[in-house]
């Protein structure tokens, strides 16, 4: 499992793929925090605050994410490589575990960088340092778990089909849906007192939830299951080729 995890990091550095989606998501979201002109920028707020980066960055991995995931399956069906990848001395499940952590690494490895800002915004306040850590924190703490569930997604979606472009469209789709579709749904008049209960099965309402700074096992536990979920799921993919 170690050196197939190994491969897949090194397949991103070794071409141009990882240092792009690095590269984008810093420039994405240093743009529109420091220099775009609107609601996001925080020099434009008067506020010490890194809440534009918990409210931007989810919406940057919805398109950066399927891009990294897309071609962990596909690409391994449409050159024929798929049947050697898991005749491996590996159970499916840790192949799948293998490709899932390169990936939600190389998200983490955009992520790190943006403790710039949190610095920079530290000396901004008044006095220096005069910050909500424990929101900012919870914060980075739940965009790491979103993060995972897009990867997750993209993972089982991969394994679905050999061509990248479904595959990109179709997690982009889901993740959606699981960020702020379900927000949307419950806003309809016909769920009545439901709809709290609706709101619950999106990433949306636990990713505000930790973002106050309180880690709630409710909100854990919430990640956790759809992350596993959905490798379960990836794992019933690659098993139906032997039915």
């Amino acid at each position: 499992m170690y050196s197939l995890f190994i491969r897949e990091i090194t397949s991103f550095f070794s071409s141009l793929a990882g240092y792009v989606v690095i590269f984008v998501f810093l420039l994405a979201n240093g743009l529109f925090l420091w220099v775009f002109k609107g609601s996001l920028n925080i020099l434009a707020s008067g506020y010490a605050t890194l809440d534009s980066l918990f409210i931007l960055a989810p919406w940057v991995f919805l398109f950066l994410i399927p891009a990294i995931t897309m071609r962990m399956f596909a690409e391994e069906k449409r050159i024929r490589t798929i049947e050697l990848l898991l005749t491996r001395p590996l159970t499916d499940m840790q192949v799948i575990l293998a490709k899932f952590l390169s990936a939600f690494v190389l998200v983490l490895l955009s992520i790190i960088p943006t403790f710039i800002y949190f610095f920079s915004v530290s000396r901004l306040g008044a006095p220096p340092g005069n910050l909500d850590t424990g929101a900012i924190w919870g914060s980075y703490f739940g965009l790491l778990f979103l993060a995972g569930i897009y990867t997750a997604i993209g993972i089982f979606i991969s394994s679905l089909t050999e061509n990248q472009i479904i595959a990109f469209i179709f997690t982009l789709l889901i993740s959606f849906i699981f960020y702020i579709g379900f927000d949307y749904i419950a806003s309809l008049d016909i769920f009545g007192s439901f709809s709290n209960v609706i709101i619950k099965f999106g990433i949306n309402e636990h990713y505000r939830s930790v973002s106050r700074g309180v880690i709630d096992t409710r909100d854990i536990f919430y990640y956790l299951s759809v992350i596993f979920i959905f490798l379960l799921l990836t794992k019933i993919a690659l098993q139906s080729r032997n039915w």
